[in-house]
């Protein structure tokens, strides 16, 4: 198994030691206890599923990464193929003439309330728009636009807003998201 060490001579400072490295089969029942966490912090994800480790270990078909802080694994991303319902695909390849399957979709992307503040949604994020550019896909993604801190992560790395909808949930539900595509420049959490 590979680690990606972001920050080892940075714990020689006094810093934590952070690191994102690929998801086991292992780490889903604790991906599954900060999912719960975040749940009850930030209200992500929306609707908490039946099935939360299922949920956790589904829509990763092209990879997963958890980072880790202090050797505590603290957070989580999943890279997929575009899925029914992911908007940002469908105007990504509409707009650059790739279709959807031009792109790789952010998602399951979360930290730990309590590990926050340390640069690790932005290690997970571009740890999985790396591996999307190596496949030559193009990382996309959509949140809930009421998710005000996930949408600064993303703006503040550089991702573009495709669009503002609204999209029908089960129940007569309608929720506002935002559509993202990574941004031509660096790659996040990148050095």
């Amino acid at each position: 198994m590979t680690t990606e060490s972001t920050e080892s001579p940075a714990a020689r400072d006094g810093r934590p030691d952070r690191a994102v490295r690929p998801r086991t089969d292992d780490d889903v029942d604790e991906c599954v206890r900060v999912l719960a966490r975040v749940h009850r912090s930030d209200g992500y994800p929306v609707d908490w599923p039946d099935r939360p480790g299922d949920w956790v270990a589904r829509a990763t078909g092209l990879g997963a990464w958890v980072a880790v802080l202090d050797g505590r694994l603290a957070g989580h991303v999943g890279l997929s193929r575009p899925a029914e319902g992911d908007e940002a695909p469908g105007l990504w390849g509409d707009r650059n003439g790739t279709g959807r399957e031009g792109t790789a979709v952010v998602s399951r992307l979360f930290v730990d309330p309590g590990a926050r503040g340390y640069g690790l949604g932005a290690l997970l994020l571009g740890r999985a728009e790396r591996e999307a550019r190596r496949l030559g896909l193009h990382p996309v993604l959509d949140v809930v636009a009421t998710d005000t801190a996930a949408v600064a992560l993303y703006e503040r790395l550089g991702w573009e807003l495709l669009s503002e909808q609204e999209q029908r949930w089960g129940q007569g539900r309608t929720v506002p998201i935002r559509c993202y595509a990574a941004g031509t420049g660096a790659v996040a959490g990148s050095r």
